[in-house]
């Protein structure tokens, strides 16, 4: 049996050098053909990344825009800027903002020092790290959620939410991959996740590098292996979850969830503390971006659509809270999901 504990994945991101280094990420709109990382030098590289998804998912945004204030002029005015600006690359994912705004808070506190830009990259690194540890703690409670499971049980994953998503292991395939080192053996179905593929292009062979059983299958096709009864549990990601747990991720997620309902399979979402957004009372606040159309018209670099066809391309929809088995946390998991269980889970 593969040891999933020793199987590596080249780093979704990671600071070279002191505080004068640069940004590496890993380029994700090369996978899975081509394994390239992509050097960032500037602010405007890091905004450009994060919106053309080189980085993608809330947590690995959240990290790469910490560290993209890094690589703005080490004063103040300059690192407030460089917060503004990455702030304006992607409108959903509340990690980027909730790293922003410590950065923020860093940058007024070292206003003035000598170490001004030790400080922000002490901050920087300090986000990521704390990624890396509520990864592994999602994967925990996640794993004992489906304790009751059989070894060999199916699951059901749309987008990417593994170690390409984050600062860690991941969130959602986090689950999966602790499940795995309990020698529990999954078998994950995997959503190619429509216009861009990121289950194809990038779940499937996160999965395939450690050594995970998978299937791909078009988004289409999960009703189908819904009703074959090959589908014991679905966990997927989020990128903003709002006070009453209504989550928002990637499109099609939504249509997941109701096809879970309908055939009695427990849907649940694993995300960090961080994608709260407790501000937001309901997911009819949540911003969604809507995205260029030829990501739909052309998406594999081919003319898929007729000339002046009317798109709408909206990057993410929102799952009501009343769809949602349970979110799995780094503090534990939160069941049942209501306003005031959300509030007084997120309170201790």
């Amino acid at each position: 049996m593969t040891d999933h504990q020793t199987v590596p994945l080249q780093a979704t991101l990671r600071w070279q050098g002191d505080a004068g280094g640069h940004l590496l990420l890993l380029d994700q709109t090369r996978l899975p053909g081509e394994v390239v990382d992509l050097p960032c030098h500037t602010v405007e590289e890091v905004w450009q990344a994060i919106k053309r998804l080189a980085v993608r998912g809330a947590p690995a945004i959240g990290c790469a825009a910490a560290y993209g204030v890094c690589l703005s002029n080490p004063d103040l005015d300059s690192a407030l800027k460089a917060c503004d600006y990455l702030a304006t690359s992607r409108p959903t994912a509340v990690n980027l903002f909730w790293a922003l705004h410590r950065m923020r808070q860093v940058a007024k506190q070292a206003a003035g020092s000598p170490t001004f830009a030790d400080q922000l990259l002490e901050a920087a690194l300090a986000i990521h790290a704390e990624d890396r540890q509520m990864c592994a703690a999602i994967g925990r409670h996640g794993a004992d959620l489906f304790a009751d499971l059989p070894e060999g049980s199916n699951f059901l994953t749309h987008c990417n939410a593994g170690a390409l998503a984050t600062g860690g292991d991941g969130t959602a395939l986090s689950v999966i991959f602790e499940i795995a080192r309990r020698g529990l053996r999954p078998h994950v179905w995997v959503d190619e996740t429509r216009p861009l593929l990121q289950g194809a292009r990038l779940t499937a062979w996160e999965l395939q590098q450690r050594g995970i059983d998978c299937t791909l299958i078009c988004d289409s096709m999960a009703a189908k292996v819904m009703q074959e009864g090959r589908v014991q549990a679905v966990v997927t990601g989020a990128d903003r979850i709002a006070a009453n747990g209504d989550s928002a991720n990637k499109i099609g997620t939504y249509g997941v969830a109701v096809l879970a309902a309908a055939h009695k399979i427990p849907f649940t979402i694993a995300a960090p503390t961080s994608t709260f957004d407790l501000e937001l009372a309901t997911g009819e606040e949540i911003p969604i971006e809507e995205r260029a159309k030829e990501e739909i018209t052309h998406g594999l670099q081919t003319s898929t659509a007729p000339a002046g066809v009317s798109v709408y391309n909206p990057a993410f929809d929102v799952t009501p809270a009343s769809l949602i088995r349970a979110i799995i946390t780094d503090r534990g998991v939160i069941d049942p999901i209501s306003t005031k269980s959300v509030h007084r889970f997120l309170a201790t």
